[in-house]
């Protein structure tokens, strides 16, 4: 059990920023994410367009210009 969560934060924190992002590394990351997901037979998806109005929807909801006067 952790008692000063505050102070494991700052150094997970301290470990994120000292490590260098790592192409390759995630790269193999992403590939065993895929190869999971086709094993458990969730991708590809049966239907690519299901929930295309909710992405649509999302999208349009993050794309707000605003003007800066």
């Amino acid at each position: 059990m952790v008692k000063n969560y505050k102070l494991l934060e700052q150094f997970e924190r301290e470990q994120i920023r000292k490590t260098k992002p790592d192409f390759f590394y995630n790269l193999k990351i992403v590939e065993s994410l895929l190869q999971e997901a086709q094993m458990l037979g969730v991708f590809p998806p049966q239907d690519p367009l299901e929930g295309i109005d909710v992405d649509i929807r999302i999208a349009k909801a993050l794309n707000v210009r605003t003007t800066l006067d």
